[in-house]
């Protein structure tokens, strides 16, 4: 089956690490500026990379968990980016392991999952074949050097709406 698979090292325990993937306030620390999640199945794995977008266009409107192991495993439906409108009505699987390693060290592998063929599909693979690297390097980062600051992202989201009016 196609996939995206992608690992990472983070130098933080494993609870550490979970609360920053199945929390509002931890997705905020690598993931995107805002979020709402409610860790339960079938709670919402909301993530907005465009907290200012319509609803529906935020970026990961209305996704849902759909089951987890605590401080082992999160998984949670996704869609393609707005730009993608076709693939974006679909639903893809996004699977998180969490492996402690003592104290000090968590390994974190994400597999994505559910891909269709030809039309959308195709970019919508090679989008987040760019983008989940960039994620798992954001989370080590929080570890390492301490949460995103979203600020100047935010400001460019606003430069590009003015312009786009």
């Amino acid at each position: 089956e196609k996939a995206i698979s992608e690992k990472v090292t983070v130098k933080a325990n494993v609870n550490d690490v979970w609360r920053a993937w199945t929390t509002s306030a931890g997705i905020k620390t690598f993931f995107a500026p805002d979020a709402h999640i409610d860790l339960k199945v079938d709670g919402p794995f909301q993530i907005y990379i465009d907290p200012t977008g319509e609803p529906g266009m935020k970026s990961a409107d209305d996704m849902r968990i759909i089951g987890f192991q605590e401080n082992k495993m999160l998984t949670f439906n996704w869609n393609a980016p707005p730009s993608l409108p076709e693939a974006r009505k679909q639903r893809t699987v996004v699977i998180v392991r969490f492996e402690s390693r003592g104290e000090a060290l968590t390994d974190v592998s994400l597999t994505h999952i559910g891909w269709g063929e030809g039309g959308e599909w195709d970019k919508a693979h090679a989008y987040f074949s760019r983008s989940w690297p960039n994620v798992l390097k954001n989370l080590k980062k929080r570890f390492d050097d301490g949460p995103v600051d979203w600020t100047p992202w935010l400001e460019q989201l606003k430069k590009m709406k003015a312009a786009k009016k």
